[in-house]
């Protein structure tokens, strides 16, 4: 079983470690903890690691946020994963830090990367796992504050929510998203 796991983010180090770039985070985590290594492969940062018989194929896309469609769908022909074994690790504005919600399709609410991904495959039925980032901003201030690091106070809480995303992808490799939601959505 081939699954596709797609970590949001913006490449660059003026983006790492900003809000927007959890996706990114949570991938980066997980490879760290296989041993394995991300290449600059066509239109992501690619790499491969296996959990209980299956594969997953781990993508950071290099084409910035609001194209992450086109590196999700190469991906998905390339490697030839159907839409029911995708997940999309995305930022989440409306949930609040230590959120965490597996959900099986849904609208874009706003977020450009999957308004783009949606776009790009012509529907919204694919799993994303959304991590809340707060909604701490003043009105008109959502990029700034998308793009900004998290802050001092929040940082000691992002081990464990990273580790537990991590946890919430290998139970949607191997229960799937129904069971994954039951036992971690809150």
């Amino acid at each position: 079983m081939k699954y596709l796991i797609v970590g949001l983010g913006n490449i660059g180090p003026e983006y790492a470690d900003t809000r927007h770039n959890i996706g990114f985070m949570v991938l980066d985590e997980y490879a760290k903890q296989e041993n394995a290594r991300f290449y600059n492969m066509r239109l992501a940062y690619y790499t491969e690691v296996s959990y209980k018989g299956r594969s997953l194929h781990l993508i950071k896309p290099t084409t910035y946020m609001n194209l992450s469609g086109k590196a999700l769908n190469h991906w998905m022909k390339e490697l030839k994963i159907p839409v029911q074994n995708v997940l999309v690790i995305v930022d989440d504005l409306a949930l609040p830090l230590g959120t965490l919600r597996l959900k099986p399709k849904g609208s874009a609410a706003g977020h450009n990367g999957l308004k783009n991904i949606e776009a790009i495959l012509g529907n919204n039925e694919y799993a994303r796992l959304r991590f809340g980032i707060s909604d701490n901003f003043p009105k008109g201030r959502q990029v700034d504050y998308v793009l900004s690091g998290f802050d001092d106070d929040e940082k000691p809480e992002l081990p464990a929510l990273i580790e537990r995303s991590i946890e919430m992808i290998k139970s949607f490799v191997t229960v799937g998203t129904e069971l994954t939601m039951t036992k971690f959505n809150k």
